[in-house]
C-alpha cells in the first residue's frame, strides 16, 4: 500500500499539472504545462480552445512519466480537478463546437429567457429580482443561444471543463456534483440538477438532455481505454474517478473538513471557505457551493480578482525584482517578500479596497477598487503591502459574515494557493485575522484534494475523514504578532469596514460619467 500512487490532473487558469501522490499525501512526481489563460476577440471576452486544454493535459501526463519515481505500474486511479465555470459546447460527435467561454469572460446578454409572472412576483417580494436578472444575463448558455443560434442548434451537450476532460478520458458524459459552479440549472441544496418546476429552467436556454450525468465525488466514472492510454501514457484500464472543482479540492487538500477551520485560497480568485453539513447562505440567496466531500457544502466568500492583483503589480511595477531573480537565480517571490518586509505593518496608512471587479450582491455591481491614505513617504513597496493587506481585510470581512450566518466561530486558518508561498503574506494574514495561520504540507492542495477523492472511491481509505487525516497535515504555523494585531484590528474596524459604504455612491457616479464599465 505504501507504494501505491494516484494521478491527479489539475487544470487551472494558466496551466495544467499532472501530479502523482502516494497514500500519505506526498508528491511522488509532478509535471506542469503552461498555456495562455485566454484569448479575446472582443473587449471583455475570455475564450480558450478546448483542444488546447486536452493537448496540454496529454503533454503534462507524458512529461510526468519521464520524471524520477513516476512508475505507471503503481498508479491505482486518476481524478480530474479544474477551474470553475468554464463552459464548452460539444456536438453529437463529442467535438467542441466553439471556443470554451472561461470563467474570466465578462460578456452578458439582455436577450435571455424570461421567468414566469409568479416567479417574478416572488423575486420582487424577496428583493432579489436584480440578482436573478444578473444570473440570466451572465449565463453563457443564454448568450450562445441569443447570439450564435446555429451553434446552439447543433449543441448536443453543455459541459464544464471538468466534464469535458472526463469525457475525453473515458468517453462518458459524466461530471462530479462537486464541480457544478456555473450558471446552470443546478440545485445547490440537493446537489443535483434542478427539479422540473425550478425557475432556473425558465431563466436558462437549456434542456435536461443537454446536461451530463452527475455523480458524487469519489465515484468511478469509467476506465482509461487504449486510445487515451496511447496519447497520455496513463495505463489502459486505470479507473477514472470523480473529484470536484479546484477550490473545493483545495479545501480538503488543506485538511479543512470542519466548519471551525477557515480555508483561505490566495489564488487568481481569493476566497475563504468552510466545510459544513448544513446548507448556509453566507450572502442571502447566494447558495453555498458543493464541497468535495459528498453531501456537504462549501461556504464561500470570494474576492474575484484576488491574487490577480498581486500578479498585476509584479508585471507593472516589479521589473527590478524579476530581473534580479534571473540574475541571482532565486525565486521572484523571495525578493517580493523583501519588498513587503521593508514596509511596516499598516503600510504607513495606505489602505486598499480590493474590489477591482464588481460583485453581485456584496459588493454590488457598481463596486470598484480604491487606495486611500497616500503621502509623500509612500513607495511602490507600500502599495504592494497595501494590496496584500487589503485582500486579508476583505477575507476577514468574509470570515465574519460566515460566522454570523453559520453560528460557528472560525478558530483556525489554513492558506493555500500561490500566495501561501509568501512568508510575508502568511504573517500579515495571521496578524490581520488574529489567528494562528497554517500552511499545508504541500503547495498542490487542489491536486491533493482530487487524489483524496480518488483514494476513497478506490477503497484505499474507508471514508473521506480517514483519507483527509491520512493524506494531509499542516506545515509551518504563523502566530499573530501582538502589536501588529492591535493596529490591524483598529485599521480594519475604524477604516476598512467604512470604506465601501462611503465610496459606493461615488463608484456609481464614476460609471455614469465615464461609461466604464458599460451598463448591462
Amino acid at each position: 500500500m505504501n507504494d501505491k500512487t494516484i494521478l491527479a490532473i489539475d487544470n487551472g487558469t494558466q496551466s495544467v499539472r499532472a501530479i502523482l501522490f502516494d497514500l500519505q499525501g506526498n508528491i511522488v512526481a509532478k509535471s506542469q504545462v503552461h498555456f495562455e489563460s485566454y484569448f479575446s476577440e472582443y473587449p471583455g471576452w475570455a475564450e480558450h480552445d478546448p483542444e488546447d486544454y486536452w493537448q496540454s493535459l496529454c503533454r503534462a501526463c507524458n512529461q510526468l512519466w519521464e520524471q524520477p519515481g513516476a512508475d505507471k505500474a503503481l498508479v491505482q486511479g486518476v481524478a480530474v480537478t479544474t477551474q470553475r465555470g468554464t463552459v464548452i459546447n460539444v456536438g453529437q460527435d463529442g467535438k467542441a463546437l466553439r471556443p470554451a467561454i472561461t470563467w474570466l469572460d465578462q460578456r452578458r446578454t439582455d436577450l435571455a429567457p424570461r421567468v414566469g409572472m409568479w416567479w417574478n412576483a416572488a423575486f420582487r417580494l424577496a428583493r432579489v429580482k436584480g440578482t436573478i436578472d444578473y444570473f440570466r444575463g451572465e449565463a453563457e448558455v443564454n448568450w450562445i443561444k441569443a447570439h450564435q443560434p446555429d451553434i446552439w442548434d447543433r449543441t448536443h451537450k453543455v459541459l464544464l471543463l471538468s466534464g469535458y476532460l472526463n469525457y475525453r478520458l473515458c468517453g462518458r458524459y459524466v461530471d462530479s456534483t462537486g464541480s457544478q459552479v456555473a450558471y446552470l440549472p443546478f440545485d445547490y441544496k440537493r446537489q443535483r440538477w434542478a427539479g422540473p418546476r425550478d425557475w432556473k429552467w425558465q431563466a436558462l436556454a437549456i434542456t435536461p438532455q443537454m446536461l451530463p450525468e452527475l455523480v458524487a465525488p469519489g465515484t468511478v466514472i469509467g476506465l482509461i481505454d487504449d486510445a487515451v492510454a496511447a496519447v497520455t501514457g496513463i495505463p489502459a484500464g486505470t479507473p477514472l474517478l470523480a473529484a470536484a472543482a479546484d477550490k473545493a479540492c483545495e479545501v480538503i487538500g488543506a485538511g479543512c473538513q470542519a466548519p471551525h477551520i477557515g480555508c483561505l485560497s490566495y489564488g487568481t480568485t481569493a476566497t475563504i471557505n468552510t466545510t459544513s453539513r448544513r446548507y448556509v447562505e453566507v450572502t442571502p440567496f447566494i447558495p453555498p457551493y458543493p464541497a468535495a466531500i459528498p453531501d456537504t457544502y462549501s461556504t464561500e466568500v470570494q474576492i474575484f480578482r484576488g491574487y490577480w492583483m498581486v500578479n498585476w503589480f509584479k508585471e507593472q511595477f516589479g521589473h527590478h525584482e524579476r530581473a534580479r531573480a534571473l540574475e541571482e537565480d532565486v525565486a521572484p517571490e523571495q525578493l517580493f517578500d523583501e519588498l513587503v518586509n521593508a514596509v511596516p505593518a499598516g503600510a504607513m496608512g495606505l489602505m486598499l479596497q480590493p474590489y477591482w471587479s464588481p460583485g453581485i450582491r456584496v459588493p454590488g455591481p457598481e463596486a470598484k477598487g480604491a487606495i486611500i491614505g497616500f503621502g509623500d513617504v509612500h513607495t511602490r513597496a507600500h502599495v504592494y503591502r497595501a494590496i496584500l493587506e487589503g485582500l486579508a481585510y476583505a477575507l476577514r470581512e468574509g470570515k465574519e459574515r460566515t460566522e454570523k450566518r453559520s453560528g460557528v466561530p472560525i478558530t483556525e486558518l489554513r492558506v493555500s494557493g500561490g500566495g501561501s508561498q509568501s512568508d510575508a503574506a502568511m504573517q500579515l494574514t495571521a496578524d490581520i485575522f488574529g489567528l494562528p495561520t497554517a500552511r499545508p504540507h504541500v503547495y498542490e492542495t487542489s491536486g491533493l484534494g482530487a487524489a483524496i477523492a480518488a483514494a476513497v472511491g478506490l477503497g484505499l481509505y474507508p471514508d473521506f475523514a480517514a483519507a483527509i487525516a491520512g493524506m494531509t497535515r499542516i506545515g509551518r504555523v504563523f502566530e499573530p504578532i501582538a502589536a501588529n494585531r492591535v493596529m490591524y484590528d483598529r485599521l480594519y474596524k475604524q477604516v476598512y469596514r467604512k470604506m465601501y459604504a462611503r465610496l459606493q455612491p461615488m463608484y456609481a457616479q464614476i460609471a455614469e460619467i465615464t461609461g466604464y464599465p458599460e451598463k448591462p
